[in-house]
């Protein structure tokens, strides 16, 4: 079993399990073959990110019952796809992000600079 690391270059961490988020499920923002939009940007959500995702298309807000969603609100945190974040990124909308729990894969679609920016734990 290989463990995960993050865009620091240690062990990934959890990112939240309450609401659980994950494209596993599982707390944390892994990434695996069937993730195709590659979830994995562990952000804490907030209105203006809420609002920006809706107009884009991923109403991230309302719950969805079936899937057993429970909805955002601002402070919850969880795994977005990267090119979500960086296009949020690029609307100057960004959520700030933990890197901690933000997997390594993530530095393909954005620089560790650009996290930093919007980093909650950043030990630097």
């Amino acid at each position: 079993m290989t463990i995960a690391s993050n865009v620091l270059g240690t062990t990934l961490v959890s990112c939240c399990t309450d609401p659980m988020t994950g494209f596993y499920r599982d707390g944390y923002c892994s990434t695996g073959a069937g993730d195709l939009g590659a979830h994995v940007v562990c952000a804490e959500m907030t209105e203006a990110f809420l609002t920006f995702s809706r107009t884009q298309g991923n109403d991230l807000s309302t719950p969805v019952p079936a899937f057993q969603f429970p909805g955002l609100k601002p402070g919850d945190r969880w795994c977005l796809c990267a090119s979500r974040w960086k296009q949020a990124l690029d609307a100057g909308l960004a959520p700030p992000v933990l890197l901690r729990a933000t997997h390594a894969s993530a530095l393909e679609y954005v620089s560790l600079a650009e996290l930093r920016a919007y980093a909650l734990d950043d030990p630097q």
